[in-house]
């Protein structure tokens, strides 16, 4: 089953943002970014490809 996610389609904030591209930096994997700003996978999948950032893939 899927978690819930309490922030449904709410706005990235600057912070936010900046924290996405220090994580993607550092070679984090989707999963843990999303997590780690408690967002979906695919929410952060979308705006690191707005960003123009690389995420790299779990091994």
């Amino acid at each position: 089953m899927a978690k819930k996610f309490e922030r449904h389609r709410q706005a990235w904030t600057p912070a936010e943002i900046g924290k996405l591209r220090l994580l993607a930096g550092k070679g984090m994997s989707l999963k843990k970014i999303a997590t780690a700003l408690t967002r979906s996978e695919e929410s952060v999948k979308k705006q690191a490809k707005v960003e123009k950032l690389k995420i790299t893939k779990a091994r």
